[in-house]
């Protein structure tokens, strides 16, 4: 997401706001879910601009802060929703995603998806990736390397 400060928030809706959005679909697995924590991060982005355009990665803040209430949200409804299949969830993907490796990724225990999500799609660093989940360093590092081995276990099991 977004390291460049950014000065106003129309700017940093226009670059941020499709991208915010792709990630928490992908990580949450539930095109809908996104769209609300999406609106909802961007939403207390605008509320507190003044202390989230100085933060070091805004589009970061944005994505844990909706990650988060969608966390809250599915404590508060108490119950487990499944994640759609391909066939009935709407397309997040983009032209260089391959329809296989996001259905194994939306397999992933939210943690490990949330960590490939960060380094991968938002190409955060190991640091803001950290920083962007409240964990420490090798945790990240842990969780990508188990998430990775679980993916290509999963692709090389549907290649077979």
């Amino acid at each position: 997401m977004s390291r460049a400060p950014v000065d106003d928030f129309e700017s940093f809706y226009r670059a941020e706001a499709d991208r915010l959005y792709r990630a928490l679909a992908v990580t949450l697995g539930d095109p809908h879910l996104a769209r609300d924590a999406a609106d909802e991060a961007l939403a207390r982005a605008y509320a507190h601009w003044g202390k989230v355009r100085d933060h070091d990665n805004p589009g970061g803040w944005a994505f844990r802060v909706g990650l988060n209430w969608a966390t809250s949200w599915w404590r508060k409804v108490r119950r487990e929703r499944p994640l759609p299949s391909t066939e009935t969830g709407a397309r997040v993907d983009g032209p260089d995603t391959h329809a296989g490796a996001l259905v194994a990724l939306r397999r992933l225990p939210l943690p490990q998806r949330a960590v490939i999500v960060c380094r991968v799609l938002l190409d955060l660093s190991t640091v803001e990736t950290a920083a962007v989940l409240g964990v420490a360093e090798g945790t990240v590092k842990s969780r990508m390397a188990r998430g990775l081995a679980e993916l290509r276990r999963a692709l090389s099991e549907e290649q077979s």
